[in-house]
């Protein structure tokens, strides 16, 4: 299947698919070109709240699909302000608290979530393609490097002439 466009009836089927596999533990937002799985994040304190997306950008197309964490974070600090921030990319964490309400530990580990998604459409064969910033992360990490090793390999050649 992977050499050939996917119809709407399959885009469907994948979408439906993911959303019946992830229950009740996310909420769940159809767009255009995809969809995102959303739930909040366990913490131990009231002045800290995280929201953690999954977004599923489908290229039916060329038979791909992008995944990319959003991780939403509201803090609250001095004089009861509060700040705001957000994460994006690939991003891996676990995260462990007892319920302010006494109901008992609860976790999250954002694997999960890339585990689920990437169940499904590997069963209906869709391949997992990086996103843009990923790539772009990508890039400046290898460029970066050879930055790195250009300079040893010079110090070490000026070291060596002396």
């Amino acid at each position: 299947m992977t050499g050939r466009s996917r119809t709407g009836a399959e885009v469907e089927e994948l979408v439906a698919r993911v959303r019946d596999a992830a229950g009740s533990s996310y909420t769940w937002r159809r767009h255009a070109n995809g969809f995102d799985l959303t739930t909040e994040v366990p913490q131990a304190t009231r002045r800290l709240t995280r929201q953690h997306t999954y977004e599923v950008a489908l290229q039916p197309e060329a038979n791909t699909f992008t995944l990319t964490d959003v991780v939403r974070i509201e803090r609250q600090g001095p004089g009861g302000t509060w700040s705001k921030s957000v994460q994006r990319g690939r991003l891996r964490y676990r995260s462990v608290a007892t319920a302010a309400d006494g109901s008992g530990r609860r976790s999250f580990n954002s694997a999960d979530g890339h585990r689920l998604i990437r169940d499904v459409t590997e069963e209906l064969g869709w391949r997992e393609v990086a996103s843009r910033t990923e790539r772009a992360g990508r890039f400046a990490g290898f460029l970066g490097g050879g930055i790195a090793a250009a300079t040893l390999i010079a110090m070490a050649v000026v070291l060596l002439v002396r």
